[in-house]
């Protein structure tokens, strides 16, 4: 990773400095970069929440749902084997990298009967009870993920401090 400094010249060469910064890789052995995802994830799910609540009266909107636990547990399985670990001290093989999961936004399929049979309005396929309930759960989600995270950068950060 390269970074101008343009505010401190070089005098010799008249232009700006370039500081090489080495790439940090502590926090890729720690839980980071995956509840980080998780977060991303919680809040596209709940930005596609808030929009079917606020569509749910919309003639012909379509549902849209995220999907990241599935991919995340496909994840576990790359390439189609599942790989059993027998020891808790066992590196699990043929696995992706749970952090490089993203999540993906997508519409929900029509139910069999169409649109009308989706819920009593028949405008579309939002279920404001199926929506409230998948919000509550959202957030939830999204606080255990954040505490989990601050519990980690705590530790962190008591781990530079040292015990006292």
């Amino acid at each position: 990773m390269r970074r101008n400094l343009c505010a401190t010249r070089d005098e010799r060469a008249g232009g700006c400095l370039t500081v090489r910064q080495p790439t940090v890789k502590l926090f890729n052995t720690t839980n980071i970069p995956l509840l980080t995802r998780a977060l991303d994830a919680y809040s596209l799910r709940h930005r596609a929440i808030s929009s079917n609540i606020a569509n749910i009266s919309s003639a012909g909107y379509r549902a849209q749902e995220v999907s990241f636990e599935d991919q995340l547990a496909a994840s576990r399985t790359a390439g189609g084997v599942a790989v059993a670990v027998t020891d808790p001290r066992h590196i699990p093989a043929g696995a992706d990298n749970p952090a490089d999961v993203t999540p993906s936004i997508h519409d929900v399929p029509l139910p069999p009967g169409g649109a009308a049979a989706a819920n009593s309005s028949g405008v579309n396929n939002v279920d404001i009870d199926t929506e409230m309930a998948e919000l509550a759960r959202n957030q939830i989600r999204f606080r255990f993920a954040a505490r989990l995270l601050a519990g980690t950068f705590k530790d962190i950060q008591e781990s530079i401090r040292g015990s006292q």
